[in-house]
């Protein structure tokens, strides 16, 4: 019962706060625009309000416009922010297909300026082009292994490779030019070796005497693919 009348006395403190503030609000805008009751032509005051209910009503209907042109303002905003945001996607996907595009049409101008691609035979017929020129026997006795050096690398600073690649080329014409693959690269090894010895000294020595040297060094390295006969 207590509880019940409590409830009451709330509800109606709160009924005659609310009361008590609209007729103050509507007073207040009765003031600004009205200036008294009555006021004005025809009991409106050219526009003005001439009651207080007449004045809560246009303050009232201000609040209302205000709250229309606020939700008018952001709905506008939302759409604005929409259209940035679709605009911004094309933006994107325009340049991911530009880009695309231009790799596609980049790779196919190489594509035309390299030509078609090399074959098999081609392939095999450049190789033995670039391949360096085979030694003749006086410049390497198949029958014996003796190797005639060019004069550069008859120096003493070559000695060591020179010794080396005698006993072998001397042990594979030995052999009928039968040799097992760890002799194979231990002679390709030495060969490497004696090319960069030479390459060390380079500025020592004439371009052409250089060039003749560092050529039959190459071509004895591939003599290492043939048989010795």
């Amino acid at each position: 019962m207590a509880l019940s009348v409590l409830r009451r006395c709330r509800w109606a403190l709160a009924v005659a706060i609310c009361t008590l503030w609209a007729s103050a609000w509507a007073s207040a805008v009765f003031a600004q625009y009205g200036g008294g009751w009555g006021g004005g032509r025809g009991g409106m005051g050219g526009g003005y309000a001439s009651t207080a209910q007449q004045a809560a009503d246009y303050g009232m209907s201000a609040v209302v416009r205000a709250q229309g042109y606020a939700n008018l303002q952001n709905s506008q905003a939302a759409k604005n922010w929409e259209a940035a945001k679709t605009a911004e996607i094309q933006n994107r996907k325009l340049w991911t297909e530009t880009y695309f595009d231009m790799r596609k049409t980049n790779k196919a101008a190489r594509a035309a300026e390299a030509g078609p691609p090399v074959t098999h035979d081609q392939a095999i017929a450049m190789a033995k082009m670039a391949a360096p020129p085979r030694l003749g026997s006086t410049q390497l006795d198949p029958s014996t292994g003796h190797i005639n050096y060019p004069m550069l690398l008859l120096s003493s600073v070559y000695e060591p490779y020179r010794t080396q690649l005698d006993d072998l080329f001397a042990q594979r014409s030995a052999s009928g030019g039968s040799i097992q693959y760890e002799q194979y690269q231990e002679m390709q090894s030495t060969v490497k070796k004696f090319v960069e010895a030479l390459k060390s000294h380079v500025k020592e020595y004439a371009a052409g005497d250089y060039g003749q040297a560092r050529s039959f060094l190459d071509s004895l390295g591939h003599e290492l693919r043939f048989p010795t006969s």
